[in-house]
């Protein structure tokens, strides 16, 4: 079975509600006929009614979609009260007013009350607005301070294997890391990875240097970042500083790293820096052909994605197959 249609399977048989703020977008009402079609999971518009209304008729959805409208009294009412009570009551009613309608934030008002187990958006808006919404709204997992993402890349035979899903990560947030953010980085995508792909995570901080082969800045903050990892994560398998080959190649690792139990078995690779992630997945992607799935937000107490705005239907899809997963505490069938 391929891995998209284990996504879409696992996800079948939980059946998490998603919450879905841009149904006035022609590619996200497309990706949730066929959620709906295919018993993926159930659905919340959330947004003005009439929009999501007329972008569902205009292809072709007639099927009944739970409609959480911000400017309906019922819903000011009940979220501007949440507002007031998750500020402290030190915003004005104006401006509680103000976030309830804007329709990022009443979806992860949604999710942090538990009527919806994830949001996917990004499609129209920019990822800067959704990160913020998703902070104020639902908040950073346990001893987690950061958002980061991470690309799910779906990779042709390498290691003798028909085919790996590898995490790369952070490829699109946090610009340069500090030794503690990317322990942060590190921990979030080891948790969402068990959600996502349902294996056990082995997780490699890269650096141009194995095991104190070569100095610098750069390798000593990837050395603290693993030390800080180890403490607070010890029931994972981590190592680094390592190469990318010896993190991959079982006979580089024989070589540079004979010792560790991660070289040569790595699936989830952490970047010293955001620079060079994304060249990288973007070099993995373009040379071998294979998708890329993301960015997927991790380190949230809940899910709340963000996609693309290029995003096509199909990812749309996808992404809210991976959110489904990351909403339950258990992503296993």
């Amino acid at each position: 079975m391929s891995f998209i249609k284990s996504l879409e399977d696992r996800a079948s048989a939980i059946q998490a509600t998603l919450a879905f703020p841009e149904l006035t977008d022609p590619r996200t009402a497309v990706a949730v006929a066929r959620l709906l079609e295919q018993g993926v999971c159930s659905v919340t518009a959330v947004g003005y009614r009439e929009d999501v209304l007329e972008t569902l008729a205009s292809v072709g959805i007639d099927t009944d979609i739970k409609i959480i409208d911000p400017t309906e009294r019922s819903t000011l009412e009940r979220y501007t009260a949440v507002i007031h009570e998750r500020f402290d009551g030190s915003i004005s009613e104006d401006n509680a007013i103000q976030l309830v309608q804007d329709p990022l934030m009443l979806a992860g008002l949604l999710v942090s009350e538990g009527a919806a187990d994830g949001v996917v958006a990004g499609a129209i808006h920019p990822t800067p607005d959704v990160i913020r919404a998703a902070v104020r709204t639902i908040g950073t997992d346990e001893g987690v301070d950061i958002v980061s993402s991470a690309f799910y890349m779906l990779v042709p035979s390498f290691r003798g294997v028909d085919g790996e899903v590898l995490t790369f990560s952070d490829a699109g947030v946090i610009p340069e890391p500090t030794p503690n953010e990317l322990a942060d980085i590190g921990i979030a995508a080891a948790r969402a990875r068990g959600l996502i792909v349902n294996d056990e995570p082995r997780v490699a901080f890269l650096s141009y240097s194995t095991h104190s082969s070569a100095s610098g800045p750069a390798v000593e903050k990837v050395i603290e970042a693993v030390a800080i990892f180890r403490q607070r994560f010890p029931e994972v398998q981590v190592d680094g500083e390592l190469q990318g080959d010896a993190a991959l190649i079982e006979s580089v690792a024989r070589s540079k790293a004979p010792r560790s139990s991660v070289a040569g078995k790595a699936n989830v690779l952490i970047f010293p820096d955001l620079n060079s992630a994304n060249i990288a997945y973007k070099l993995v992607q373009r040379i071998t052909g294979c998708r890329a799935l993301g960015p997927i937000l991790q380190g949230l107490r809940r899910p709340y994605n963000d996609l693309s705005r290029g995003s096509s239907s199909e990812e749309i899809f996808d992404v809210s197959c991976i959110t489904a997963l990351m909403g339950k505490s258990d992503g296993s069938e």
